[in-house]
């Protein structure tokens, strides 16, 4: 199962045990007595009117995706095919030849449920999930399971990448009922969108994988158990309902973070930090469960030892580990042990642009020189394999992959045996590469590359540190070389607003630390996609596929590119894109802020097809759209010095003061705001003359290697559009350039230094 951190979600619902403990004895108890019923008739071609068949028939000729069905003809034809033919989601289309008759998600699925008065099967994925290619495998290519889902219930199907507000409230339904989530996420709903039962993964039949209860046994007894008490499955479906809307109204604190919550957060990371193998403890390791942009900002403010050993033990062992794609560059999803060494094998879009960030922060902390090749090879890859020719980016690449046998193995792609590192070169080469990548002698395992064995290497083989990365840099180039004549892994190629938005944040910050122009105008190329294609009548979209548009954007969607823009000017400083971020925040407040109370909810006004509206504020694999919203107002406040901008931030960060009083470490990215907000700002604004000889270079190169968060940085050049740049920046105001010289005004807080002109003086 594609799992959900349990802990992140720690004070997510205050639910009321008890409550969920009646309603599952309720649901046991008509489980129980359920009766069984079976149908041995087999779906064929569904009988769809003859307007939808015609439409997917069409939509069928035109499709070039692969096959993912077992039930072919004698002519390699699928025999089923179903509504999802007509989508464009990668996850949908891998289930359109499915035997079940699949709807998407919307009014005409739930309209179904009612007039046939069936229950509602809601099946949650995405395209890489490796769980939910077994389920589809196990449960939803079998045609006994098929023809019962189709007799019995209206199945539905849902990309969560796509539609992550729909996942979203369904997710807080099955941690409430299970205690855990994870994908393939399979809830059981009214006709009403009420969840009355749910998990996650399920096998297909009872003993399978050492079960009791199969996929097929519990269709059964919910489906007796719907229509024989119908009371109770509407009494826990309410139930659960009511106890979701009312997580989502509550009225937050009336009071601002206070900086000693921040303090409470880090002494829980402590608590729960591995100091052997550095993130969290547990089975799992996830590179985001230990917010490091939260501890590098604690560590400049405080210089605790601690602190700094936490950042730098996990960006380690990350680095050396399994999860780190030392070949190509990259990381996988998340490591399945404690040491960062077995992968989960797909690759994210997110995951790669916040680890590119996190490890050029941590190059400017520290000034290690590996922190930066990380990042640097990170975005090469992304740029090298993730992105389209028109300037966008993938969202991510399977687990699986195809042996030359044919058959679909997870982690085929990335692992080596001791034999094919031996064919690939001569024995004291080899020699090295399995001693650097940590193999073992057993010939017959496949053996993902971690790095192990530098200074054992450096010792025995009496080489120099130079000449073994040297080595390992050219062994690697003819690995990807011969690792490329491999199946690739599947790609969900449908391009996502807010993701997208990530890497420009990832790249501009880069190209700024780095000064490397080429990760810059990749940013810019990808801004200028964005606005092609995800754009349209004043409204972002969510995602593109196939030249369609998906849902309308969400808060994540213009909160994460309003971040973006920000970024972007912080590595020109180009106007336009400050102005840019002004206008997104514009439609924020519009669309997203509760003005009443404080924060943003993650749908736009006037969406209507949920159960709840919610806030989110707890970070995850991603960010929470309202910490990098109420980041953004800040950012926008210490540039521009609008008092609406702080205003509106310090509504947010109060509405969410009382779950910080709570559970502090659960939501880090409002700890960001807070601090931003509540720390001295260090300001350096540099004028230069009309001479375009002169330049902000010398000043800025001091700059980039620097990792000082909260600081804003201003460049303007004194002439025709000095005074337009003023208008928005009052920073520059009565600034000027000191005889004929770049001269830099460092300030902190109301606090500001003399004039420099010469570098060497900053």
């Amino acid at each position: 199962m594609e799992g959900k951190r349990t802990g992140l979600c720690n004070g997510l619902l205050v639910l009321d045990k008890t409550m969920y403990k009646n309603i599952f004895i309720l649901l046991s108890v008509s489980l129980f007595y359920a009766g069984f019923a079976f149908s041995d008739t087999l779906p064929g071609i569904l009988s769809y009117d003859s307007d939808l068949a015609k439409r997917i028939s069409e939509m069928e000729k035109n499709k070039q995706n692969p096959l993912r069905t077992k039930h072919l003809d004698s002519n390699g034809t699928p025999k089923f095919t179903n509504r999802l033919a007509l989508e464009s989601s990668p996850y949908l289309l891998q289930h359109a030849h499915n035997p079940v008759n699949w709807y998407p998600w919307g009014e005409k699925a739930f309209e179904a449920a009612k007039q046939l008065d069936r229950p509602v099967l809601l099946s949650i994925g995405y395209s890489t999930c490796h769980w939910c290619h077994v389920m589809e495998e196990e449960s939803f290519e079998d045609i006994e399971i098929a023809t019962y889902l189709n007799e019995h219930y209206i199945a539905v199907k849902v990309d969560r990448e796509e539609r992550p507000d729909i996942d979203s409230v369904y997710m807080k339904a099955v941690m409430a009922l299970q205690g855990s989530g994870g994908w393939p996420m399979t809830l059981f709903l009214t006709w009403d969108k009420k969840p009355f039962y749910g998990g996650t993964y399920f096998p297909a039949r009872d003993g399978d994988r050492g079960t009791s209860l199969g996929f097929l046994t519990l269709l059964k007894k919910l489906n007796q158990a719907y229509h024989i008490d119908h009371q109770a499955v509407k009494t826990a479906g309410h139930t659960i309902t009511t106890a979701i809307e009312q997580a989502a109204a509550v009225i937050g604190g009336s009071r601002l973070p206070t900086n000693e919550m921040t303090v409470k957060s880090i002494e829980a990371f402590k608590k729960g930090f591995d100091w052997e193998n550095g993130g969290l403890i547990g089975q799992n390791k996830f590179p985001s469960s230990l917010p490091l942009g939260l501890l590098m900002r604690h560590y400049m403010n405080f210089r605790e030892d601690q602190v700094l050993d936490m950042i730098t033990l996990t960006l380690d062992k990350m680095m050396n580990g399994g999860i780190h794609d030392h070949v190509a560059g990259g990381f996988h999803r998340y490591a399945t042990d404690s040491t960062w060494h077995i992968p989960h094998y797909e690759k994210m879009l997110y995951d790669n642009a916040l680890l590119s960030i996190a490890y050029t922060e941590a190059y400017q902390l520290t000034g290690n020189e590996r922190y930066k090749h990380t990042a640097q090879k990170t975005l090469d890859y992304l740029l090298k394999e993730m992105q389209s020719p028109e300037g966008g980016f993938f969202s991510a690449t399977d687990a699986d992959s195809l042996t030359p046998s044919g058959n679909l193995e997870e982690g085929y792609f990335f692992t080596w045996t001791v034999k094919e590192i031996d064919a690939l070169f001569d024995k004291h080469t080899s020699k090295i590469i399995k001693g650097y990548y940590g193999f073992n002698d057993r010939e017959d395992l496949r053996q993902v590359l971690h790095v192990s064995g530098q200074e054992h290497l450096i010792a025995d083989e009496k080489i120099s540190a130079k000449d073994l990365a040297t080595m390992i840099a050219t062994a690697n180039q003819l690995l990807y070389k011969e690792r490329s004549n491999r199946k690739l892994p599947g790609r969900d190629d449908k391009i996502i607003l807010s993701w997208n938005s990530l890497v420009i944040s990832a790249l501009a910050k880069a190209g700024f630390a780095f000064n490397q122009e080429k990760y810059i105008h990749a940013a810019i190329q990808t801004h200028g996609f964005i606005f092609k294609n995800l754009w349209q009548n004043q409204l972002l979209f969510h995602s593109f596929k196939d030249n369609k548009r998906g849902h309308e954007g969400f808060l994540d969607d213009y909160a994460f590119l309003a971040a973006a823009l920000i970024d972007l000017y912080e590595a020109t400083f180009d106007i336009q894109w400050l102005l840019k971020a002004m206008d997104i925040d514009a439609f924020i407040q519009k669309k997203f802020e509760d003005k009443a109370h404080g924060g943003f909810f993650m749908t736009p006004a006037g969406q209507r097809d949920l159960i709840a509206r919610e806030k989110p504020s707890d970070d995850g694999a991603l960010p929470s759209g309202n910490c990098i919203a109420a980041m953004n107002l800040i950012r926008l406040y210490l540039y521009t010095d609008q008092k609406r901008y702080r205003e509106r931030a310090e509504n947010a960060l109060k509405f969410f003061s009382d779950r910080l009083l709570k559970s502090p470490e659960y939501l880090s990215g409002i700890l960001l705001a807070s601090e931003l907000l509540t720390r001295p700002a260090r300001e350096m604004v540099i004028i230069m003359p009309k001479d375009e000889a002169q330049t902000a270079d010398p000043f800025l190169d001091i700059l980039r290697k620097r990792f000082q968060p909260g600081r804003v940085i201003v460049v303007a050049r004194e002439g025709k559009q000095f005074d337009a740049i003023s208008k928005t920046l009052p920073l520059v105001r009565g600034k000027k350039a000191l005889k004929g010289m770049t001269t830099a005004y460092p300030c902190e807080g109301s606090i500001c230094r003399q004039p420099i002109t010469k570098p060497s003086d900053l």
